[in-house]
């Protein structure tokens, strides 16, 4: 049953019996320490009533005569009535009792120890007498020469004593109430801010939920980072680390200190967002190598009674992979281009087909064979200069299907080669990627130019790796927007049915990849100059934007 209560009650029963130990603990140290003063203060009290009786003449005087108690029990009488004492005995040297309060015990011996007064010395003693338990002090009755001539002893019994003690306790009782009181009321207080905040769970329950999201946290395949409202980095969990490029968040780091986000190695559009803490919903960022979508939303807290709104305690982002669904897009932009280009190809390939038929029908057999051995020589003569070019037939292809392109928009695609062109170590894909875009954005930038309209590729392939220059005829590339020409989104094209601004960043991207470097020239018509080295060294080189 106990493990089912929850944070608040256990805090408030703990403090409960802590208060409730603390009270009885404390008024027993309380109680104890005023008995002990209140003996004290009565053997003050007492000792000095003695004193005063064994300074009387009338003591030593009576101690001299055949019956002392003659003289000295009205005397002590009267002076227990007058000094709240409880009994005045005085006695002769050999304990016999000269005065008592009650008559039968005279001449009967003094019950306690009278050795230290014998010997001149006043002290203070509890003990039990005829009256019970007291608290008494014997002093010396002595004459001119300095003999003990009689024994003075006044007390006060123990239960006189507790009754005036007793009439403290109303305050000790008082006090330890207030203190019951006002600790059950810090603690109801305390209860109920944690069972406001922890939802009424007890320990138990909240270590298996942390255990629960500790999991998912980690067995999720999407990226989650946690913000707090100052812009700090309360957790993330692997697919994150993996995805923003981070150190993977260790059990061995300190909650309490967690890392500003401003000191994380994160792109500046991804602090930009994480710090504003702004609803973000499917946004893309770049982040070194890949391509990431972004959802962000507030972190807050459950309704609570009395607040007009849930408290926000940060934010939550979560991270999505999408370079692979670009890398396929760019796969199949280029299939596109191949369709297109067989599309083109077979609508002249049919105009050429019906002027042979219409030649040969007319009766002019040797016409038609020189058209159709013309028109062979030119295909296979660009299909030659294609193949001998480059060594990969996936980019000779892309560059066959470019050409074919560019030829249906009129624009005028010429290759040029430097050495054998080899891609040997280069990821292909990546190669794609990278001459596709550039093609696309040269053919784009030259068919809305003037005249002459042309693009001129250049592929060289040495030793130390592979040269790809791509220039157009086009308008070229103000020097103003060469500093934003790779961000993602950034484009000067109109804006098309699904985005602009994604291939020339994921040419940076996969530049990067290879360890490459970027450098694009040119005002009157645009130069993009990529090179790839023979092989990856797997170190990053800074790119260049002139």
């Amino acid at each position: 049953m106990i493990h089912r209560w929850s944070i608040a009650r256990r805090l408030f029963v703990a403090n409960l019996v802590i208060v409730l130990a603390f009270i009885a603990i404390g008024g027993t140290a309380a109680y104890v320490d005023a008995r002990d003063r209140s003996y004290e203060e009565a053997g003050l009290r007492m000792t000095g009533v003695a004193a005063a009786i064994a300074a009387s003449p009338l003591v030593l005087q009576a101690a001299g005569t055949p019956d002392p108690s003659a003289l000295l029990q009205p005397y002590a009488l009267e002076v227990m009535a007058g000094s709240g004492a409880d009994f005045i005995t005085i006695m002769a040297p050999d304990r016999t009792r000269w005065t008592h309060p009650r008559d039968e015990e005279l001449g009967r011996p003094y019950i306690g120890s009278i050795d230290a007064a014998l010997r001149g010395e006043m002290f203070t003693e509890v003990t039990a007498g005829t009256l019970g338990p007291s608290v008494r002090t014997i002093a010396p009755v002595k004459d001119a020469a300095g003999n003990v001539k009689a024994l003075v002893a006044a007390g006060v019994t123990v239960r006189t004593v507790d009754v005036a003690l007793s009439g403290r306790l109303p305050a000790l009782l008082a006090l330890g109430l207030a203190l019951l009181l006002g600790g059950s009321l810090a603690s109801w207080l305390l209860g109920r801010y944690l069972r406001r905040v922890t939802r009424g769970w007890g320990p138990e329950q909240l270590a298996q939920l942390f255990a629960y999201y500790e999991s998912v946290l980690h067995s999720v395949r999407e990226g989650l980072i946690l913000i707090d409202t100052r812009g700090r980095v309360v957790m993330y969990n692997d697919q994150a680390a993996e995805l923003l490029g981070l150190e993977p968040s260790g059990s061995g780091d300190d909650p309490s200190r967690p890392p500003a986000v401003s000191d994380l190695p994160l792109a500046e559009s991804l602090k930009d967002l994480f710090e504003s803490g702004r609803p973000a919903h499917d946004e893309i960022h770049l982040t070194g190598p890949r391509i990431v979508v972004v959802n962000q939303g507030p972190a807050v807290g459950p309704d609570s009674p009395g607040l007009r709104r849930p408290a926000v305690f940060g934010t939550v982002a979560t991270i999505r992979d999408r370079t692979e669904i670009e890398s396929l897009g760019s796969e199949l932009e280029t299939m596109r281009t191949l369709s297109s280009a067989l599309r083109a190809q077979t609508h002249e390939h049919a105009n050429r087909l019906h002027t042979m038929v219409s030649l040969l029908e007319l009766g002019r057999t040797r016409e038609a064979l020189e058209f159709a051995t013309r028109d062979l020589e030119l295909s296979q003569q660009l299909t030659d200069e294609m193949v001998s070019s480059v060594d990969e037939p996936v980019l000779s292809a892309l560059i066959m299907g470019k050409a074919a392109e560019a030829n249906e928009r009129g624009v005028k695609l010429t290759l040029a080669t430097v050495g054998s062109a080899s891609v040997a170590g280069l990821a292909v894909q990546d190669l794609v990627t990278i001459l596709g875009n550039l093609l696309d954005n040269a053919i784009d930038a030259a068919a809305d130019g003037k005249a002459p309209k042309q693009v001129e590729l250049t592929v060289e392939s040495d030793a130390e790796g592979l040269d790809i220059t791509v220039r157009d005829s086009g308008s070229g590339i103000d020097p103003a927007a060469v500093d934003n020409i790779f961000k993602h989104g950034f484009s000067t094209k109109a804006p098309g049915p699904f985005g602009r601004g994604v291939g020339l960043a994921l040419v940076r991207q996969a530049v990067q990849r290879l360890d490459g470097t970027m450098t694009i020239t040119g005002t009157d018509g645009a130069q993009f100059h990529v090179f790839l080295p023979a092989m990856a060294a797997g170190t990053d080189k800074e790119e260049q934007f002139q």
